[in-house]
């Protein structure tokens, strides 16, 4: 599998000149805001979305100022919705440091990521990019939805495949279908060409999310112990519920009950992760995602074939090969 600094190679260029564009547009008259933003920037992440935004706009053979206003739009939303992610789920650490909300508290974290909110629809429309900001913003509004969904099904313990490929498709792969379709939209092509592009953003996003259901099963850490984390959380996720529609209805009845009784600890965790391997949960899963991976490929192999495209390609294989 090739390395993430390898696949940006296309873009590479465009990307170091993204860095400094998502920063001014960020910027600020207010001292505290710059030394938040300033501390989100510096512990920024692999910055996949706006890679798939420039990848799709020069396989499509134009990289244009729309790209990176694009780019910086995903990127905005999405910082947001995490800063407000860490408010909502009460977490205190993000990619291995302290959340906005640890070190500032939640009112300053919702407010900076209502900050962000707003940077970019101004960013879209100083730009005239209503097209842009239609469909992150709808990306977003998914998203939510998606949320409180997830929100309404855990709370009764009832969700089924069907539910969860919705859940999943509206949390995650809409924003990075919005990427995708975005890059497309900035590169000046026709809408049935951007359409094709937004499915391809949706089969990667299933695909990304489904991943990131199976790393909970997955031994992480010194102790080498899988961290449960979405079991702890009563999340319903794809191995999980597979594994629950493919056994008897005592053990199902004991397994839920275990997950709804309090907070799972580590044993009740150590349980739920042994049944779901002995009930073919994550062999599922990993099928399943890796059809979502094939579907997004051929659903590239439409467009033409450059170096931007394979980056594409390796992009879509790094998502589903990734370590964490």
């Amino acid at each position: 599998m090739r390395s993430l600094d390898d696949i940006r190679l296309p873009v590479e260029d465009e990307m170091k000149k993204f860095e400094k564009h998502f920063k001014d547009s960020i910027s600020s008259d207010v001292s505290l805001l710059n030394i938040v933003t300033n501390y989100v920037l510096r512990r920024k992440g692999k910055q996949m979305r706006p890679l798939f935004v420039f990848l799709t706009s020069k396989m499509l053979g134009n990289i244009t100022d729309t790209t990176y206003t694009a780019a910086s739009l995903v990127e905005l939303l999405h910082t947001a919705t995490l800063v407000h992610d860490d408010v909502v789920d009460e977490s205190f650490e993000r990619r291995g440091a302290f959340s906005v909300n640890a070190i500032w508290k939640s009112k300053i974290a919702v407010l900076l990521g209502d900050y962000l909110l707003s940077k970019g629809l101004l960013l879209s429309v100083q730009n005239n990019d209503y097209e842009l900001l239609e469909l992150v913003s709808d990306a977003v509004r998914e998203m939510i939805e998606g949320e409180l969904l997830q929100i309404q099904k855990t709370r009764s313990l009832n969700i089924d495949t069907e539910t969860y490929y919705e859940v999943i498709r509206k949390k995650t792969a809409t924003l990075i279908a919005s990427c995708t379709a975005c890059g497309a939209k900035a590169a000046g092509v026709d809408d049935e060409t951007v359409s094709k592009l937004y499915e391809v953003g949706i089969n990667i996003g299933m695909a990304f999310q489904i991943k990131d259901d199976l790393f909970d099963y997955q031994p992480r850490g010194i102790i080498g112990k899988p961290t449960g984390n979405d079991i702890k959380e009563k999340k319903f996720t794809l191995p999980l519920i597979y594994a629950l529609n493919h056994c008897d209805s005592s053990t199902k009845k004991k397994i839920i009950r275990k997950i709804r009784n309090g907070k799972p600890n580590a044993k009740v965790v150590d349980e739920v992760v042994q049944f779901v391997k002995l009930n073919g949960g994550l062999e599922f899963a990993n099928d399943k995602m890796l059809e979502y991976k094939a579907n997004a490929i051929a659903g590239l192999k439409q467009f033409p074939d450059n170096s931007s495209r394979t980056s594409l390609m390796d992009l879509i294989e790094f998502t589903v090969s990734r370590k964490r």
